[in-house]
């Protein structure tokens, strides 16, 4: 999540030569809210594709107290694979809902929330589509903690109730490494691994940790001022093709590629 700036300005005023004053700080405003749009060539979560390789426009909202307190609203369009891989009829767009604590302790910085992404209408398991019994809903809530030093952060979160619409994967988990490192010139890299378990979980002659993979992706983001940004990054999986992540028509969910991204923030 973007949020807005805070600007420290602290200035000396010589005068007559020899007095001295120095202008106070303002005030630091109470709380910031920021808007944000934009559009990715193909929508990615945690490495696998959500719009079938296809683009997707997405916008949301934040809101950040300087008590440390959040809140936020995202949502993305084009989803494919409730429809595709759950076998729903309905399910079209996700909308995320988020709100958490962050602050300082130890030299460290912690951030404390929980998430729920929701894909309205959607009917995942639903009796009569081609998932009933096999998918639950795939609305799916976690928590989180995250804990930075520097530009290094590790956040781990966990899930609860079924995960994304596969049943029996309560208290599914993914532990995320990534880190924000400064190039200059408006540009960062942020390079990040992650690690996803789906309990319960089997395809073909895998039982139990079918649905378990690592994801791993390099970002290169350029800030062009004014509130535009663009991206593009290179994700990968070692989920193996032919597997969990793998459709009936020979379409495999996690394939790597190269992805581009645009984002206006006001």
């Amino acid at each position: 999540m973007k949020h807005l700036s805070k600007i420290s300005i602290a200035s000396l005023a010589l005068i007559a030569g020899t007095s001295v004053l120095a202008q106070s700080k303002p005030a630091e405003p109470d709380f910031t809210l920021a808007y944000n749009i934009g559009a990715v060539s193909d929508y990615r979560f945690r490495g696998i594709t959500q719009t079938a390789n296809q683009a997707s426009i997405q916008g949301g909202i934040d809101f950040a107290h300087k008590n440390g307190v959040y809140l936020g609203a995202w949502a993305a369009s084009n989803l494919k694979w409730i429809k595709e891989f759950n076998g729903a009829s309905k399910g079209d767009y996700e909308v995320d809902l988020y709100g958490g604590y962050k602050f300082n302790a130890m030299g460290l910085g912690f951030d404390v929330g929980a998430i729920t992404y929701q894909y309205p209408g959607n009917d995942s398991g639903a009796t009569g589509t081609t998932g009933s019994g096999s998918y639950s809903k795939a609305d799916t809530t976690e928590a989180y903690v995250g804990v930075s030093y520097g530009p290094v952060t590790l956040k781990y979160s966990q899930s609860f109730g079924d995960f994304l619409g596969n049943l029996n994967s309560n208290g599914s988990r993914y532990w995320d490494l990534s880190a924000n490192l400064d190039l200059g010139n408006g540009l960062s890299l942020v390079p990040h691994v992650g690690r996803q378990t789906v309990p319960n979980q089997t395809s073909g002659s895998v039982v139990g940790n079918a649905a378990d993979y690592t994801d791993y992706a390099i970002t290169l983001n350029k800030d062009f001022g004014k509130g535009l940004s663009a991206s593009i990054a290179a994700v990968g999986t070692d989920a193996k093709d032919g597997g969990f992540y793998s459709q009936s028509d020979g379409r495999f969910l996690a394939k790597s590629g190269v992805f581009l991204g645009v984002k206006y923030t006001f």
